[in-house]
């Protein structure tokens, strides 16, 4: 199955680069790019690829409104947006992952990391920069943050449903997750689902980023 990819980056060079990346891979096939987030919007909804990858700082709409349009709370057949950028600005990484996004990579992180994410997305998993996850954990343990919106009112989960959110939240894969507590792949998707229903949410980015809120998460 090859999965096809959506480019917006307001820079040519950038693009042109990412393809590089993700065409040097044998399941991955880039379909179309966009220069700006008007027309990333409307490439996405003829083009229907399987993963927009989104650039934050664009023209015409910026990556985090173009995620909302693609990906947000009211869209009724949400696709699959990750957003890479140079900017790790905590406004950023929330805007995206609370506006729909299914990953935030750093564009220094590494072509591993970048092809890792579209699979992950494709996959219905999510992946977000390791130096990034760790900076908001250590942020909200700092700050005391307290839980904002849809966080306010914690649900009743299991011992081990959290452990699944946990590791969610440290950005484990499915595979991991099963790994890690001993279980069988079914059962980490049967929690998922359980968990996704507990919380009122609708996909992994969207159980971390509770998590982060929440303050579930430790340091490991």
């Amino acid at each position: 199955m090859t999965i096809t990819v959506l480019l917006a980056d307001d820079q040519a060079m950038i693009r042109h680069g990412l393809r590089l990346i993700l065409e040097d891979q044998p399941d991955i096939t880039v379909v179309g790019e966009a220069a700006d987030g008007v027309e990333a919007i409307t490439m996405a909804r003829r083009l229907r690829p399987d993963v927009c990858l989104v650039d934050i700082r664009m023209p015409g709409l910026d990556g985090i409104a173009v995620t909302r349009a693609l990906a947000g709370p009211s869209v009724t057949d949400p696709m699959r947006v990750v957003v890479v950028t140079t900017f790790d600005l905590d406004e950023y990484v929330y805007g995206a992952l609370r506006g729909g996004a299914a990953g935030f990579v750093l564009k220094d992180a590494g072509p591993a990391l970048l092809i890792e994410a579209v699979r992950a997305a494709h996959n219905g998993e999510a992946l977000v920069s390791p130096s990034v996850t760790l900076r908001l954990l250590n942020h909200l343990n700092a700050t005391g943050a307290a839980p904002r919106g849809r966080a306010a009112q914690t649900p009743q989960l299991s011992g081990r449903a959290l452990e699944v959110v946990r590791a969610i939240a440290r950005g484990r894969t499915n595979q991991e997750i099963a790994a890690e507590l001993f279980i069988t792949l079914s059962t980490v998707k049967s929690h998922l689902s359980g968990i996704q229903t507990k919380l009122g949410v609708r996909n992994r980015t969207e159980i971390a980023v509770w998590a982060w809120e929440n303050r579930v998460v430790d340091r490991t």
